[in-house]
């Protein structure tokens, strides 16, 4: 929901409550094209009230939603699924415009999340209970998984279609209802998904949106009518929703941060291992909690090799606009996060490290005043540097040199975060191995962003999630419902059994 300001005519995204437009403009905040580094657009910011709206309409529209059959939530989704596909190229434009990404990364975002509504479709299968005849002379005994009621989500600014639908399409089907709060720098495109979800046949009030900033955050983490809150972002704020979350007796998944590593082993196929690392690590600008940031080389000689193909690949490189498909990978989110990306490398190369491929001062013809850092390549990176311990979250790839393949596994297994990481290798020894003992969450053998699909779960180690349920998929089943176990025996005619003091057997 969009709304002209009449101050400076640019449209004001709103909020979307029971089915309406809400736009509660007291407080308003720029969204800014990236690309040009421009204001774009500007949104509305709730207020407790506001977001306590919304949570009251999911809480009246609870009832009705639970009784509703699952395979009636999953026609929903299945007309949805049409109505995202049908509206992509929208969807995709809003993207770009808000967040920078190139159409075609933009595209493969929506498709990721499209993939998880198309599991939530599988609503009568993935509830169908567990039961159990005759566990016991006459007695039956069955679970079923029931909704926990009003849930909310809130969402990075990085996959602004993606990660909300990672949540809600499942939620949904489950028989919850749902309070979203997106990011409110790009906003766009996740209320037009929103909107396309009431185009679907969804009952007013089952799904709420509302922009906002850390009043709408804490209001949601704090009311006690929200029964789970999801999270994805940064690992301060993952920590801070988990903990808030927790103590006011919600059930909760917070994903957190990376800082995810390649193992390039002497043995690797070196051109797949330089074409897949640059994907992985300059995609998005690196805007990405699967981006591979540090590539472990075993050994000087595939180290140098490394650093030669990167180099000569990376000449190749185009960073600009969203709007031109040709481009690799656009602009960074903000100016801020641009000078911290910039400041990273700056605080790499006075520690010591040799910057190889330097993008802190790129030429984008046209587009002078975007956000932008080119592809950056860093060489001679140790575990003591303040680049390698943060998250960059920009188009930065360090390079690390050690002897071993053990060494290179303990400096991962060290490192606070345990999202995603890889090996490239032909050895199938050394990635059994690897993939066993290495304490990261998701793990890819010559895969270098291994997103698990849709009917299978996402989540990281360490300090990378918060909670004992990862993101969708089975996680997802599990965190959105409550297990409810019945034993049942219904008594024959005339027969009576005494009183039993004893613990009660089904012998």
């Amino acid at each position: 929901m969009t709304s002209p300001n009449s101050a400076n005519d640019l449209p004001i995204t709103g909020h979307l409550i029971n089915g309406q437009p809400v736009e509660d403009a007291v407080r308003v905040q720029d969204v800014w094209n990236p690309s040009l580094g421009a204001v774009g657009s500007r949104v509305a910011i709730a207020s407790k009230e506001t977001v306590e709206d919304a949570i009251a309409a999911a809480q009246a529209a609870f009832p009705a939603w639970r009784a509703t059959p699952p395979a009636k939530r999953a026609r929903i989704m299945f007309r949805y699924r049409e109505l995202l596909e049908a509206n992509s190229d929208r969807i995709c434009e809003l993207i770009g415009q808000e967040h920078g990404k190139i159409s075609h990364d933009a595209a493969g975002e929506l498709q990721r999340g499209i993939e998880n509504v198309e599991f939530a479709c599988g609503a009568p299968q993935i509830l169908k209970s567990e039961y159990s005849r005759n566990a016991g002379p006459g007695i039956d005994s069955w679970s079923e998984f029931q909704p926990l009621g009003v849930v909310a989500g809130i969402t990075p600014f990085n996959f602004p279609a993606m990660v909300p639908l990672w949540m809600f399409p499942l939620a949904l089907v489950c028989g919850n209802t749902f309070v979203l709060k997106p990011s409110e720098r790009d906003p766009g495109a996740t209320m037009l998904i929103a909107e396309l979800l009431q185009q679907a046949g969804l009952p007013d009030g089952v799904f709420n949106l509302v922009n906002g900033d850390k009043e709408a955050v804490d209001t949601l983490l704090t009311d006690s009518r929200v029964q789970a809150v999801s999270f994805v972002g940064s690992t301060p704020i993952a920590e801070y929703v988990y903990t808030t979350a927790t103590a006011h007796g919600k059930r909760c998944q917070a994903l957190g941060g990376a800082k995810n590593h390649a193992i390039v082993m002497p043995d690797a196929d070196l051109d797949n291992a330089v074409s897949s690392l640059l994907g992985a690590a300059f995609g998005s600008s690196g805007e990405r909690c699967m981006a591979l940031s540090v590539a472990v080389a075993v050994g000087d000689d595939i180290a140098d090799k490394l650093i030669t193909g990167l180099t000569k690949a990376m000449k190749n490189l185009k960073v600009g606009a969203f709007s031109d498909s040709n481009n690799d990978f656009g602009p960074v989110i903000t100016a801020q996060h641009r000078d911290k990306v910039v400041g990273f490398i700056d605080s790499a190369e006075k520690q010591g490290a040799t910057i190889v491929v330097d993008g802190r001062t790129p030429s984008v013809e046209d587009y002078q005043d975007g956000f932008y850092v080119g592809g950056t390549l860093i060489d001679n990176v140790t575990t003591s540097m303040d680049s390698y311990t943060s998250e960059i979250f920009g188009p930065v790839l360090q390079v690390l040199r050690v002897s071993t393949m053990q060494e290179a596994m303990d400096i991962i297994d060290a490192h606070e975060y345990g999202n995603g990481t890889c090996i490239y290798t032909r050895d199938g020894e050394a990635a059994r191995y690897f993939s066993d003992h290495i304490k990261v969450g998701m793990v890819g053998i010559n895969v270098p962003l291994p997103v698990p699909v849709a009917y299978h779960s996402f989540g990281g180690w360490k300090r990378s999630l918060f909670g004992d349920l990862s993101a969708y998929g089975p996680d997802g089943v599990r965190f959105y419902t409550r297990r409810k176990t019945i034993t049942q025996r219904w008594p024959s005619a005339g027969v009576r059994e005494g009183v039993q003091f004893s613990m009660p057997t089904f012998d």
